[in-house]
């Protein structure tokens, strides 16, 4: 079964996020649905990463939920949350998100109690983290 917990990201540019996603970090489109009145503005998207799913929206002014929601460069570059994303292969996700723009912050680490891990910014300056450690995997 896909995953149940399904996080919802807001984007200045969500079509270049979307791009970015895909091109940089290995999403893949699901759906993307634009404004038909304005089709800069996306009013929703699903990327997938294997079983996983992000969803993902234009930031708008215009709806009560904005309200709630603020852009990484609105605090100072921080984060409340952060994707974390099971890779299979991660060092050669790591060197391609590195190669081709991702803003490495923890560079990729082999970790003492299992797996592996990074994190990185997309292109609006929102946190990932990607690992191999899978929770779903049975206990060894």
């Amino acid at each position: 079964m896909p995953s149940t917990v399904i996080p919802g990201l807001r984007y200045r540019d969500a079509h270049a996020a979307i791009r970015f996603l895909c091109d940089v970090f290995g999403f893949r489109e699901h759906a993307v649905y634009a404004d038909e009145t304005d089709p800069s503005i996306v009013m929703h998207a699903q990327l997938t990463f294997g079983d996983g799913m992000i969803m993902l929206g234009s930031v708008r002014t215009d709806e009560g939920f904005a309200e709630h929601i603020v852009q990484p460069d609105q605090i100072g570059g921080r984060e409340t949350q952060c994707p974390y994303v099971v890779v299979e292969d991660l060092k050669a996700h790591y060197d391609h998100a590195r190669a081709n723009g991702a803003t490495i912050i923890d560079e990729y680490e082999e970790k003492p109690y299992g797996g592996a891990g990074y994190s990185a910014r997309d292109l609006e300056g929102r946190l990932w983290y990607f690992g191999s450690y899978d929770p779903w995997a049975t206990p060894g």
